[in-house]
């Protein structure tokens, strides 16, 4: 017990250490923003530590990656993630990529937890209001891509146009806190990637995603992947010694009267949006709605069950990333047995056309999209496919 208070003592002496010191700049020549004087050596240290912590936990080397077979060790609940990457994953260069994201969210679940949640006077380039988490986010994600050496161009909704890594491989598009507006509440928030094979993160789709995760800072600190060659959605919770540990592997979304409905002011001139929403009220869903996409994304996985749905209107337009956001949880879903709709399609289809590119979004179980597309467009491309395998 005393050694375990011990060790506990020093990892919280050693992030602390992390976060004390103050500048002025958020340090990256990409980035205009300017944070209060008391961030930039902040942003500088915590960055110097996750790359201590990279190169000492993924051996990086400035080598091509290459497939590698996974010698047909099948991956178990209980492994570290550096296991479950070894014997699951072909590409020895993706896997370096996880485990970069995955020391970069370990450090950010810290700053979350220990944030200040003053408002800054910083606005991203899309104009949003940003808080100083947000960037420390933002400049933590892009040195773990950078220490990976397997990426070659990422971008995040703070930076929307690519920057390069100077590695190769992969290209990588980020929402770096999603829900930074609910943090002074102490709600759950979360951080969203996508992995890209090549070097490109426009005229793609989702389906042409190797890799998407989220990273939950709730209660519990989760690490939620999916890999293109890998069956299902894995849930990996970070422990007390600091290790990602395979906790769920989701390969199934059920039925489950579960439903999280994002943008409720658009019923007011969407009467079919309207319908739908009272429909599950009429019967008698579960309202699980927290503001923030992330928890309410991840509990379809975690509850193997239920409907996040997120609708425009005339007067309040769709406001979710493609890029960002929509593709890589869809991916997540998708590779869970869930599905995915904009209305007409999965959102997989959709192509990226702008890091900007905008659209509504519905994630369930196969027979609540059903329901989604017939109530506001009538029909659905999933119960025309029941009806011809039936026949």
């Amino acid at each position: 017990m005393a050694a375990t208070s011990a060790s506990a003592s020093s990892a919280i002496a050693s992030s602390t250490c992390a976060s004390r010191n103050a500048g002025t700049q958020l340090g990256s020549s990409s980035c205009s923003l300017r944070l209060p004087s008391s961030a930039s050596s902040n942003l500088k240290h915590s960055c110097s530590l996750l790359g201590q912590r990279l190169e000492a936990s993924i051996g990086v080397r400035k080598t091509r990656s290459s497939p590698a077979g996974n010698n047909g060790v099948r991956a178990e609940l209980g492994d570290t993630l550096e296991e479950f990457l070894t014997k699951s994953c072909k590409d020895k260069g993706l896997a370096r990529l996880m485990m970069a994201m995955g020391e970069a969210l370990r450090t950010i679940a810290f700053k979350v937890r220990t944030a200040s949640c003053g408002a800054t006077a910083c606005l991203n380039t899309f104009g949003d209001e940003q808080l100083a988490v947000d960037l420390l986010a933002n400049k933590l994600l892009f040195e773990a891509l950078r220490y990976s050496h397997v990426c070659k161009w990422a971008c995040s909704e703070e930076d929307p146009v690519p920057l390069d890594m100077e590695g190769e491989g992969y290209s990588v598009a980020f929402d770096p806190l999603d829900g930074s507006s609910i943090v002074d509440t102490n709600f759950t928030v979360g951080t969203i990637f996508g992995v890209w094979p090549g070097d490109k993160l426009t005229d793609i789709t989702g389906r042409d995603l190797a890799a998407s995760a989220m990273g939950i800072y709730g209660p519990r600190t989760t690490y939620v992947l999916a890999l293109a060659d890998v069956p299902g959605t894995h849930e990996f919770l970070l422990m007390d010694d600091g290790k990602w540990q395979h906790v769920k592997e989701t390969t199934e979304i059920g039925e489950g009267k579960l439903f999280s409905p994002g943008n409720l002011r658009a019923t007011f001139d969407n009467p079919e949006y309207e319908k739908l929403i009272n429909y599950y009220v009429g019967e008698k869903y579960t309202l699980r709605y927290t503001g923030g996409m992330v928890p309410d994304v991840n509990q379809i996985i975690v509850k193997e069950k239920g409907v996040f749905t997120n609708v425009s209107s005339p007067s309040t337009k769709a406001k979710l990333r493609l890029l960002f956001e929509v593709a890589p949880l869809g991916f997540l879903i998708e590779k869970a047995g869930g599905f995915s709709s904009d209305g007409t399609q999965s959102v997989l289809d959709k192509v990226v056309k702008s890091t900007d590119d905008r659209t509504q979004v519905a994630y369930g179980s196969k027979q609540e999209i059903i329901r989604f597309e017939e109530t506001l467009y009538g029909s659905s491309r999933l119960s025309s496919v029941l009806s011809a395998a039936a026949a």
